[in-house]
Parts: structure tokens; sequence; C-alpha cells
């Protein structure tokens, strides 16, 4: 039967619940502002009748309520969305990082600018169209060198700017590979404070508001995704492995990698695998490092080399004042010190491969001639090699465009003799070495009897890069250099001998090996025709070409980045928006709560009175 004090006991039930609302709203109140946080709503249920529907049940209509408990404090949150905003937030933190990046680059390349590499090779070309027309004045030599050192210290100072990017690229990575780990542990060791609170019976809404937290921040540095069909371990997943799963952590390294010149490679510290940074910061920040900082600098390099090489290859035949010939104009340094290119690359004291950067063939070829011959070169290429067809009625011209058109590691020109000129382009796997030519095949005679380049066709007289003595391949007459050493824009300088003495910068040829007549600036001449000429650096035919490519590229990439930015920043502007509509503490509507709540826990206080009038009636003057 009912008791006599239940109602005393009703309004202790509604004096508690209405006070936890209004401790709620409080909390709800005083964390308006704290990142992450979603509020919270109390939600109360009538608490269990006084009989039910059992044998024993008392013969009465209806059942006698007992007043209002609260059966849960929730956190007001659409998971939907929070799954939306956690996989675009990894999108979003890799534009941030492109662009921000791009931004840098794009204002190395300072084109067009008064001190731009184009600018002040612009001006060197001019000083030996200058020279070619004043070849027995001091002052035109002079000009030469001084806007010759010029060149260097731009082209140098664009080597170090990039390279210092890299570098901050790289100090970045290690970073967010820190706070990757830092992030992963601090889920688990809440997963493990959650999975306790839940266990004793709680709710614990500021435990899963925090968790979200750091999981949405994680997400911003990589692609992860979330899984709770287990509710008693949250696991979040990365590249395929389980980043954290309930309490336990896989962590991240950065493991110097000496082929990509000692930066780090983010591995799983488990296992030594590649992390698959598919997005994020942590992925455009090694996508910018390794790709397009990477590329940027070979870019760079690819030009520089094929610059020292050609400006080299024409000073070398020319004469100077002093009436001496065979010197370079640039110093160049080799890669390997042997004359044949034999390199030790396994380390073990023996030579094992051959580094070429460039093959020149004996025969002086006609580029609107049709080879009448049929056959298929293979060259080196990105993956693997590149099959490259001729036919009869190919033109010279015709063949040479289809082996820089292929997408092969190797370019093609005739030299100044009309020789066929293969050279190596940067590579773009970081396990292969810069400017080193690796295959030359001809299963035809283009390449053999025709251009005089290779001893014969077929794969037994292809020329491959990973054995030693790799010039005996070639025709003996073919001309080869060496590679060169690496990053070359960040080490070309003048030959010494030049920066002593202006006399021996050459401008003429000469004949019969003899120094030319005065007023004779041919080689001069020829140099300075180089700018306009088809002399392939990389996939650019022109110098003015690889400038063009080179400032459009940066530019363009820093303008898709940009807009790629403000894009997902719309996209995440408007999901986070959504969100503060439904978990966003609103102060208007949270007063509202507490007005409720407040006349509510009054009413109870009332309503105790009354049962105490009541009570105190029956005790104290009822009776004798």
């Amino acid at each position: 039967m009912q008791s006599t004090f239940s109602g005393i006991e009703i309004g202790k039930r509604s004096l508690l619940a209405h006070n936890r609302g209004l401790n709620t709203v409080g909390h709800n109140l005083s964390n308006a502002s704290t990142e992450g946080y979603s509020r919270q709503r109390v939600d109360l249920q009538a608490f269990h009748p006084l009989a039910r529907a059992q044998l024993n049940r008392p013969y009465r209509p209806g059942q006698l309520g007992q007043g209002v408990e609260v059966a849960r404090i929730e956190r007001v949150k659409d998971m939907l969305l929070e799954g939306r905003i956690v996989s675009q937030n990894s999108v979003d933190g890799y534009w941030t990082q492109r662009e921000r990046f791009s931004l840098m680059v794009d204002q190395v390349y300072n084109e067009p600018g008064d001190h731009s590499v184009r600018t002040l090779m612009d001006r060197f070309w001019d000083s030996w169209q200058e020279l070619s027309i004043y070849p027995e004045q001091t002052a035109a030599r002079e000009q030469v060198r001084e806007r010759g050192e010029a060149l260097i210290d731009g082209i140098r100072q664009r080597n170090r700017s990039l390279n210092e990017i890299r570098a901050m690229l790289e100090d970045e990575i290690r970073g967010k590979v820190r706070e990757v780990n830092e992030l992963g542990h601090e889920i688990a060791e809440l997963n493990l404070e959650i999975t306790k609170s839940k266990a004793a019976g709680d709710n614990p809404n500021d435990l899963l508001d925090r968790r979200d937290l750091l999981v949405e921040k994680l997400s911003e540095l990589l692609e992860v995704t979330i899984e709770t069909r287990n509710p008693n371990e949250f696991t979040v997943h990365t590249g395929g492995y389980r980043l954290v799963q309930g309490g336990i952590v896989r962590e991240f390294e950065a493991v110097p990698e000496p082929a990509n010149n000692g930066f780090s490679r983010v591995v799983w510290g488990h296992s030594g695998e590649d992390v698959a940074l598919r997005s994020g910061a942590l992925g455009a920040l090694v996508e910018l490092r390794d790709e397009d900082l990477r590329g940027e600098l070979q870019s760079l390099d690819n030009m520089t080399i094929n610059f020292i090489d050609l400006v080299n290859d024409i000073h070398r035949d020319g004469f100077g004042l002093d009436g001496e010939t065979g010197r370079d104009f640039f110093t160049e340094y080799p890669a390997v010190l042997n004359v044949l290119g034999n390199y030790d690359r396994s380390g073990d004291g023996a030579f094992d491969h051959t580094y070429l950067f460039r093959i020149t063939g004996t025969n002086a070829l006609d580029a609107q001639q049709q080879i009448g011959i049929d056959g298929t070169m293979t060259l080196s290429g990105p993956e693997n090699t590149i099959d490259i067809p001729y036919n009869p009625t190919d033109t010279v011209e015709d063949v040479i465009a289809r082996i820089n058109t292929s997408g092969a590691e190797v370019t093609a020109r005739l030299d100044r003799d009309d020789r066929l000129s293969l050279k190596a382009t940067a590579a773009a796997d970081i396990e292969n070495p810069d400017f080193v030519i690796r295959h030359v095949e001809d299963s035809g005679q283009f390449l053999a009897g025709y251009a005089g380049l290779l001893v014969g066709p077929g794969a037994d007289s292809a020329f491959t890069f990973d054995q030693p003595d790799m010039t005996a391949a070639l025709i003996a007459d073919a001309g080869f250099q060496v590679a060169p050493l690496n990053n070359p824009s960040g080490w070309m300088r003048l030959n010494r001998e030049i920066e002593r003495d202006v006399s021996k910068i050459a401008a003429s040829f000469g004949t019969a090996g003899r120094p030319g007549e005065p007023g004779d600036g041919s080689a001069a001449q020829e140099i300075a025709q180089l700018r306009h000429q088809p002399v392939m650096v990389g996939r650019d035919s022109t110098f003015d070409d690889y400038f063009a490519d080179s400032a459009a590229s940066a530019g363009l990439a820093s303008q898709e980045a940009r807009s790629a930015l403000d894009t997902q920043n719309a996209i995440m502007k408007n999901l986070r928006d959504m969100r503060d509509s439904i978990s966003g503490v609103n102060i208007d509507e949270e007063l509202a709560q507490m007005i409720k709540f407040q006349h509510a826990y009054t009413a109870a206080a009332r309503y105790i009175t009354q049962v105490d009038r009541m009570l105190d009636t029956i005790i104290n003057r009822m009776g004798v």
C-alpha cells in the first residue's frame, strides 16, 4: 500500500531531478566557449509506479506514480555529421598546407623581376651577343664574366631557397609525426577512462567530447576512419592499419632515407612499412617535400647541367685572346672519378655500375632525311623501360621528337656537328640516380649503324647502367660524358682561370686549329644563339620554354591550392555551422531551460511544504 510519507518522497525526487537540470544548464553555460564541447540535456522520466502488473498487485484502478527521476544526461550530437566533418577535415588539412608552401615556392621564382633567374640569363645571353660584335674588347669580356657570375648567384640563390623550404617541410613532418603519436596516446587513455565509466553505469559526456575533439584534430593530420561496432573498443584506422585500438597505440616513426638526401620516411613503428599518406596535413607535407620541391630542384638542376654542358661544349672549341683553346667556361664536377664512368654503388670496393650523362653518335645526320629502316628503341623510363618504334618513312627529326615526347628519362637532339646526342634527365624514382642514362637498346639499326652510337642491335648490345665498363656497348669513336655531381644548381661556378683573366674567354672558333682573325666573334655568336635553340632542357625545347613553364607551373600550383582551399573552407564552414546549430550552446535557449527548471524546483518545494502541513495535522492534531 502507499506510504503516508510518499508525498515527501515524490517532492524530494522532483527537487533532486530539477536541481540536476539546473546544474546541467550551468555546466552548458560555463562551457559555451569550450572547443569541442557539445551541449547536454537532462532526460527526465516518470519514476516506476508503486504497483506493477503482477499477482500480488492490490486491486484498485490505475497505478500510483512516485514522481520523476533523471534517466540520463545526454550529449546533443549528430554522429553522422561528425563523421562527415572528420572525413572532410583531412582534405582541409591537405589543402591548407599546400596553399601555405606553394605560395612560398611561387615567391622564390619572382617572375617577372629584375633579379629573377630568367632576367639574369637574358642579360647573360645579351653579353655574349655584345662580345660577338666586339670580340677584341676586354670590356665586353668583363661584362660576360660579371653577368655569368650574377647568373650563377641567382641560380644558387634559387637552389638555396628551395632547399630551405624543403628543410622546413622536413621539420614540419617530424613535428606532425610527434603530434600524431601524442594524439594517439591521448585517445587511447580516454578510451580506457570511458570504458571504465560506462562499466560503472555512467554517461561520460565530457570525456566523449574530448575524444571526439582529439579525433577531429587527428583527422586534420591524416585520413582516418572510426570504428564503433564494439562499444567497448573504440578504433581509429588509417592507411589500412589500426592506429588506435582501445588502449593500444601503434606509433609512427620518421626514419632518415639516404637515397632522399637524408630526409625522413614516415613508417609504422611496429613493422617499418611506409605509412599510406593519401590526405591530411602530413600527407601534403610529404608530397610537397618529395614531389613538388624535389621536382622543382630537379628541374632547376636539369636546366643548370644542360646549360653548363652546352656552353662548355661551344666554348671548349673556341679561342681566347691568349690564343688558347680547349677551356671550359664553367667548372664541371663529375659524380665519379673514373673516366669511363665506372662506379661502386654498393660500396663493396668493386665497380658495379656505369654512370654516364650523355652519349653521342659518330655519324652526322640530316634532320629532314627519311631513315629508311624500322625497329624499336628501348629507353629508361620513370618506372620501367619505354619502347619507341620507328618506321622507314620517319625522318630523323620525327624520331627525335618521338623520343622527347615518349616520357622516357632520356632526351635527344642533334648537336652542333649534327650527331645524335642522348642525355639523361632527372629521375622520377628516388632510388634512381639523377642525370644517369640507365638503359639504351635498339632492335634495329637506327642507334647502331645509322647514328653510330651502339655497337649493334638487340639486347646483347644494349647499354645498361647496372654493369661496369658499359662504354664497351658504344661504338669506339662515340662520345660520352660522365654523370655530374648531384645538385649542379648548388655547385656551378665559373672556371677559375676565367675568373682571374677575362682574356681566356673564347669568342672565335678559328681555322685549322689556329685562332680566328681579328673581329671573329663566331663562338660568342653561337653561344648567344643557344637562347632560342631547341636544346631539350628536359621536356622543354628551349631555355625560354623552361623559364616560361617553371614560372607558370609554380603560379598555377599556388592558384590551384588557393582555389581548392577556398572551396574546402566553404564546405567545412557549412558543416561546422550545422554542428553548432545542433550541438552548440545557445545562451538564450539555456536561459529558457534554466527558468523552466527553476520554476519546477520552486513548485516542488511548495509541494513538499503542503505535504508537510498535512502530515503535521495528522501527527499533531489528530488523536486523544
